[in-house]
């Protein structure tokens, strides 16, 4: 499945209410995002699969590039997020069941 399937696909999965902000307020983010006309596309895409008269808007900030890790980087600084983290131990104790089944 291309981008604007996986993107169209999850936005038609969500509650029915929020499906309009949604699909107003679509952000691209991470390298790949970058290839010329990428936005442009996955807009005219997402156009032909939606219901008629849907407003779309995709956001394509010139730092797209680098979102994902600054995220990721505010996400590790949040105290509450200490609480989610697995350690090397826990990992070495309990395996790969950590990550599937919550085993702590």
């Amino acid at each position: 499945a291309g981008v604007h399937q996986s993107l169209y696909r999850s936005l038609m999965r969500s509650d029915r209410d929020l499906r309009s902000t949604l699909f107003k307020h679509i952000v691209l983010a991470g390298g790949s995002t970058m290839f010329k006309g990428f936005g442009d596309r996955v807009l005219n895409e997402l156009r032909l699969l939606s219901p008629h008269g849907t407003k779309i808007i995709i956001s394509a900030p010139p730092q797209r590039m680098w979102s994902t890790w600054v995220g990721g980087s505010i996400l590790a600084a949040l105290n509450t997020f200490n609480s989610m983290w697995i350690t090397r131990a826990d990992y070495e104790e309990h395996g790969s069941r950590l990550l599937t089944e919550g085993v702590l």
